[in-house]
């Protein structure tokens, strides 16, 4: 594969985390404890050596059972983590949506965030002020884009979050369950818009449970389970697989998942 043509490297990723057993009545024992190599831990590898590929304009759904790893390794992705051992290489710029609200600041209304936002994706005030009636049409949240997002639900978010994210126009789009607290209707206005950026060569890599947006829409599914990779290739054959790793059949895990 040419090194153009991949727009994410994962290579041999792992990432470590300290477990801390004991529960101290203060932050300062906690410290005391530690630096005195008294506290009682254990190190757990939420993702372990794990390596995959994604092309450029491909759509890839990350699935799993909760605590496989899926959201660690998003994040590592995103930059967010460093990872313990290996790397991840990108090719293009990456918009994130990993946290619901991430990004967001709470005392300011939605049309100043659209500002903070793109200010932060390394836009310039008047490149944020050319996409912002876009985004607003997009997000279409009413009045509320000039109040405070701390006055926001979660689909308000979700609306907003989306609409800023996409309409910096990346090369690769990482989201993390964030579709789930959106209405139907918005859900499906999304995916109409994700498979427009497929369409023109954008990467989309999503975690989620529901599968059968996974099958809907993805040209690959990548399965973890224990931090491992364990599955990658179309969606139907891994989400069988990821059915006989739970011993449920695979028109149960559809109807089961959200």
């Amino acid at each position: 594969m040419e090194s153009s043509s991949v727009a994410i490297t994962v290579d041999r990723v792992t990432q470590r985390f300290r477990v801390i057993h004991e529960r101290p009545d203060s932050i300062r024992e906690l410290f005391a404890k530690f630096f005195r190599h008294e506290s009682r831990f254990h190190d757990f590898d939420a993702v372990k050596d794990v390596s995959f590929e994604i092309r450029a304009g491909e759509m890839v759904g990350i699935i799993g059972p909760n605590g496989s790893g899926k959201s660690t390794l998003l994040k590592i992705i995103a930059g967010i983590y460093r990872p313990t051992a290996g790397s991840v290489r990108l090719n293009g710029t990456i918009a994130p949506l990993i946290e619901l609200g991430a990004g967001f600041h709470s005392e300011l209304t939605g049309r100043e965030n659209i500002l903070l936002n793109g200010l932060l994706l390394g836009f310039s005030k008047r490149e944020m002020q050319q996409r912002e009636q876009k985004i607003v049409e997009f997000a279409d949240i009413g009045d509320f884009i000039d109040a405070p997002v701390k006055q926001y639900s979660s689909g308000m978010y979700t609306r907003l979050a989306f609409a800023v994210a996409t309409a910096v126009d990346p090369d690769i789009l990482v989201l993390d369950e964030i579709l789930a607290v959106g209405d139907a209707a918005f859900q499906m206005k999304c995916f109409e818009k994700m498979q427009q950026f497929r369409r023109s060569g954008k990467t989309i890599l999503f975690v989620t449970h529901a599968l059968q947006q996974v099958i809907d829409n993805c040209d690959r599914a990548i399965l973890l389970q224990h931090g491992r990779m364990i599955g990658d290739g179309r969606p139907e054959a891994v989400i069988q697989t990821y059915g006989a790793q739970t011993g449920v059949e695979l028109m149960e895990l559809l109807n089961a998942a959200p």
